[in-house]
């Protein structure tokens, strides 16, 4: 192992720009609209939030994810080898001053990811290559604690694959696989038509 540099916690950083869809100005917009059917931004704010706490619990809980609203993509969590670049635990390095990795020893040393594509839906909507996915807090933290515990039941995604087909020809044989349950409910091989 090789010795740590002691790291200057009070130091100048570099934060990137946030974006909240869920302030103030945008509720008040919302509300504003002419065609809203709901007046209070608050209102307004605790619909949009019920809706996310769904989706995430969705997400979570099923293996498939979800197809978002509007055909604008798909959102499923995934299993995933690491990386080959280092995972460092920086508590534990600064405690021994030496570089100490995750290990994941809960998942087998795989990683959960969430993703997002729009790839298949991409000539469906304007300006499709501008949408992109950031997680919210409280998605990645619900994920941080689930997955350990059932990690097995995630697909296990390479990173050579089309996330999106994928998924859709997944999606596919599952409705085909209901489909043909119905029929052979129903088949009479005697009955003549």
């Amino acid at each position: 192992m090789r010795e740590v540099i002691k790291l200057n916690r009070k130091g100048p950083r570099h934060r990137h720009k946030r974006y909240n869809v869920v302030s103030v100005e945008n509720m008040q917009a919302i509300a504003k609209n002419p065609d809203s059917l709901v007046k209070d931004p608050a209102i307004v704010k605790k619909i949009v939030m019920a809706i996310h706490h769904s989706m995430r619990d969705t997400i979570v809980n099923t293996r498939d994810g979800i197809e978002l609203p509007e055909q604008l993509g798909y959102m499923f969590l995934g299993t995933c080898q690491p990386k080959i670049r280092k995972n460092v635990d920086f508590k534990t390095t600064e405690h021994y001053l030496k570089v100490i990795q995750h290990r994941n020893w809960e998942s087998d040393s795989y990683l959960a990811k969430i993703f997002y594509t729009n790839y298949e839906t991409k000539y469906k909507f304007k300006y499709n290559d501008l949408w992109g996915f950031k997680a919210a807090r409280q998605f990645t933290k619900l994920v941080g604690q689930e997955y350990p515990k059932n990690w097995k039941m995630y697909m296990q995604i390479d990173h050579t694959l089309k996330i999106a087909r994928l998924y859709r020809d997944y999606l596919r044989k599952q409705d085909r696989q209901q489909i043909d349950n119905l029929l052979a409910d129903t088949y009479d091989p005697l009955e003549l038509e």
